[in-house]
């Protein structure tokens, strides 16, 4: 019994083996792969094609725990931070944030009212576009994927391989492809 104490206090005291992340003024995470932009969402499509990245629109707002196990488990896994840091062009919209934003149908309004407009109700919400974008559309109307909710590794790993293979043209839902793949990882003990 005290053998047990004894671990269960020394383990208390070791550090954590997950990485520290930062929180801004705003209370969102601080992020290396997200950029900070005017928020002018068609000059950032334009921005991540011409860059040979793929744009992504995410949404998060202080305080949610989700968000938090996103940052401190998930994106700092070096395959998933590698991918967001140099395949994806990612811009961030505080939910309850009103810096101005310029959706892709050239509408501005806050950040607050944009999520209104985008009937977001969830954070974090993740938007993948393609590279082109018909003319007139909103983020979620152009969106080839959206993602309500956190992750696990391997789901938000498959995703953004899913998005970046354009499995959305291919034929194969999210959801087949994402199975096939993660018998494949999980016999391999990954």
């Amino acid at each position: 019994m005290i053998r047990k104490l004894c671990a269960a206090a020394l383990v208390a005291l070791l550090p954590s083996s997950l990485p520290a992340v930062e929180l801004g003024d705003d209370g969102l995470h601080i992020a290396p792969w997200i950029n900070e932009t005017f928020r002018d969402l068609r000059e950032d499509l334009e921005e991540a094609t011409a860059n040979g990245q793929r744009f992504v629109v995410m949404i998060e707002q202080r305080g949610c725990i989700y968000c938090t196990q996103m940052h401190e488990e998930v994106y700092v896994i070096p395959e998933i931070e590698e991918l967001l840091s140099e395949a994806f062009f990612v811009v961030r919209i505080n939910m309850y944030g009103q810096t101005e934003v310029t959706d892709l149908d050239g509408e501005t309004m806050s950040e607050s009212e944009i999520v209104r407009r985008w009937r977001t109700m969830f954070t974090p919400t993740t938007f993948f576009l393609p590279e082109q974008v018909e003319e007139g559309l909103t983020v979620p109307q152009a969106a080839v994927a959206m993602v309500p909710g956190a992750f696990g590794r391997w789901t938000t790993f498959n995703m953004l391989n899913w998005v970046l293979e354009e499995g959305y043209d291919s034929g194969e839902p999210f959801q087949a492809y994402h199975a096939r793949l993660l018998s494949d990882q999980i016999s391999q003990g990954n």
